[in-house]
């Protein structure tokens, strides 16, 4: 929305409750933030897996009565964004496939970054492939690997794939977790009437009244069956590398992730940006809603006023006609609004979490200025974001991004603000300690944590054992 850089997915899985599909559809509800553009529900009775999904929001994919038809006591679902895919119903999750051993069901958060080297290397070998997903990869290398045992089939595809996964897995009588270990995306263990639950965020399991256990770590597998949980440790060892930017806009305000609140956390990087670049004014707004955690931060830490001077409409669809030349910047004028009486003849601080482009913030504050604010001055509650995300998140190139390409005082005047000013890496990093050295931040810095594959791989590589 806005522009913004968008998440790719999200995650939820239980295992052994009565109430297994209902459960699910509810902690879909809750991710909803994490995806907007598909989701699904794959359910087991321990005999069958059955299968519910399609495009849009999860209140518009489930009724009442395809709810009803997912038995079983264990379940799993995802929420979708594509940052890999189209967004057409066959590469909506999660993905349902036929094993030697049975059926199994897939739901990735993620993304993977030699998906198109791996993907070469099977077609080579005859494979055809009836989706664009990169969860896809996984399944075919798990199917290819030789292997009887499906956990060591799975740690064998796992070991061929690099970049960000959280990913949870059913077959007919397990619920599997496993996160990449570099541990980019979230996944979080939690626990219900004696039934465990996976969840990209602790959000979901608040809203089923759900115990939290604990973050399942970088690297690390859970198998949950009749003998309990189990724990698995398989993957080389690397230096952890969670997405910076789950804190800063991604993860639901409410959420807990890393033992760090994620409110709590936003109002710090707004105390950060008041000690790095304060300046005198009447009012601090946000720009809704990613905005509002830093904007009560940077209030409590300047004393002035905290107001909400842009409104935004929750009850937007996911598509409006828009008129032609009727309405400037009709999009955004849709979905916020500013409110004149409050903000005219204010000097304000507006607070937003990011600049992407550059072409919404600059319709913001034209807007702001159309209301007769006496002063705009704009503070970002994280650096410049100069460099695509590769693990997630749907970024624009290099070359679209403003910061990459201009200098601040250039994006001021483009923005026609009276002064900008981004939080620095060093602040935010401050901000969020102590998981400063535990995050990657290379949409700031350019420092990749995983290199990217220049060839393909050799057959020998992917089926010789």
């Amino acid at each position: 929305m806005f522009n913004k850089l968008k998440e790719h997915c999200g995650v939820f899985g239980i295992y052994e409750h009565p109430e297994a599909a209902n459960l699910t559809y509810l902690g879909l509800y809750a991710l909803q933030h994490r995806g907007q553009e598909g989701a699904g529900i794959v359910s087991s009775d321990g005999h069958k897996l059955r299968v519910v999904k399609g495009t849009g929001l999860v209140a518009d994919v489930f009724t009442e009565e395809n709810l009803h038809s997912l038995k079983g006591s264990t379940a799993i679902g995802h929420i979708r964004y594509s940052t890999t895919g189209e967004s057409t119903l066959n590469n909506v999750q999660p993905m349902v496939v036929d094993y030697a051993d049975g059926t199994i069901a897939i739901s990735h958060n993620g993304n993977l970054v030699n998906t198109q080297v791996i993907r070469d290397s099977l077609e080579d070998q005859g494979v055809t492939f009836l989706t664009s997903l990169d969860t896809e990869i996984i399944v075919n290398l798990l199917a290819r690997s030789g292997c009887e045992d499906f956990l060591e089939a799975l740690v064998y595809a796992l070991n061929f794939i690099k970049g960000a996964y959280s990913i949870v897995i059913m077959n007919r009588n397990e619920l599997i977790g496993v996160r990449d270990p570099y541990g980019f995306r979230p996944l979080c263990l939690g626990k219900l009437d004696g039934a465990y639950i996976l969840a990209s965020e602790t959000c979901a399991l608040d809203l089923l009244e759900a115990d939290f256990v604990r973050d399942i770590e970088p690297g690390e597998l859970v198998v949950i069956n009749k003998n309990g949980l189990t724990s698995y440790k398989p993957f080389p060892s690397k230096k952890e590398s969670f997405c910076v930017f789950e804190y800063i806009y991604f993860s639901r305000p409410d959420s807990d992730i890393n033992g760090l609140n994620v409110t709590l956390t936003r109002r710090k990087l707004g105390h950060m940006l008041v000690k790095e670049n304060p300046v005198e004014a009447d009012l601090v707004i946000p720009v809704p809603d990613s905005g509002i955690g830093a904007a009560l931060g940077y209030s409590e830490a300047s004393g002035i006023p905290f107001a909400e001077g842009l409104i935004r409409n929750h009850y937007v669809g996911r598509t409006f006609i828009e008129p032609k030349q009727s309405i400037r910047h009709f999009g955004v004028k849709i979905k916020l609004n500013a409110v004149k009486s409050l903000l005219e003849g204010k000097r304000i601080i507006v607070i937003d979490d990011s600049i992407v482009r550059g072409t919404t913030s600059r319709k913001i504050i034209k807007m702001l200025r159309r209301a007769k604010a006496k002063e705009i001055h704009l503070r970002i509650s994280s650096p410049p974001t100069k460099y695509p995300c590769f693990y997630g998140i749907d970024t624009p190139t290099r070359q679209e991004l403003i910061a990459a390409t201009h200098q601040i005082d250039e994006i001021s005047r483009y923005l026609t603000t009276d002064s900008l000013a981004y939080l620095s890496v060093e602040g935010m990093l401050e901000a969020i300690k102590p998981m400063e050295n535990r995050v990657c931040a290379a949409c700031f810095t350019g420092k990749y944590p995983i290199k990217f594959p220049t060839s393909k791989y050799r057959q020998l590589d992917l089926f010789d054992r």
